[in-house]
């Protein structure tokens, strides 16, 4: 049976913590930054967790991250 392959574009937003949940960045923080508050813009600096109901997609597209 071939190697499954990783897609590539999850693989470089996604990252494994040590417990096995996945690491993602929040959305909102590319442009437009001028007109958003530094209060928005100070939560969006942190990392957030993939939920469960996403899991199992994740899963797909990173078959060697877990």
């Amino acid at each position: 049976m071939p190697k499954m392959k990783t897609n590539r574009s999850a693989a470089k937003r996604f990252k494994v913590t040590a417990s096995g949940k996945l690491k993602r960045r929040k959305a909102g923080k590319s442009h437009l930054l001028e007109e958003k508050p530094a209060r928005r813009k100070r939560r969006l600096r942190k990392a957030a967790l993939v939920g469960k109901e996403e899991m199992e997609r994740m899963k797909r597209l990173l078959p060697y991250a877990f």
